[in-house]
């Protein structure tokens, strides 16, 4: 293996998730394709090394996702000035927890979620 290639994420809704991690979040769109089969957008989004393929189905079960439900936990976005990525999505309305620092590595991170609630996270880079 090399490295992650993507994370697929299915939303409720598409247009209201596509603007979050587009237009929020700050993610580039590679392509964005209709699959009339399957009553479904599906979107890919350039995340540095990695993609987000964003996925919407007609009436998508709900998903646990709080408070430490088995499975993947939260998806975590690498940044260099946590502080500055904090006040830019909160100029944009998304709520950040208070910032904290891991215990084992010394560096700074915050949770926040997406149009679903899906926990994701800053962490910033180490100096």
């Amino acid at each position: 293996m090399h490295s992650i290639h993507h994370i697929a994420i299915i939303c409720s809704d598409y247009d209201r998730s596509l603007s979050f991690y587009r237009d929020i979040i700050g993610l580039t769109v590679i392509r964005e394709v209709w699959r009339a089969e399957r009553q479904s957008w599906k979107c890919d989004l350039d995340a540095g090394n990695a993609q987000i393929e964003l996925f919407s189905f007609p009436s998508p079960p709900v998903r646990t996702s709080r408070p430490e439900a088995c499975g993947l936990r939260h998806l975590a976005f690498l940044v260099d000035d946590l502080d500055a990525e904090v006040a830019r999505l909160e100029a944009a309305g998304v709520i950040c927890e208070p910032i904290r620092v891991d215990p084992y590595t010394d560096q700074r991170f915050t949770f926040f979620a997406d149009p679903d609630d899906l926990p994701l996270e800053l962490y910033e880079r180490a100096a």
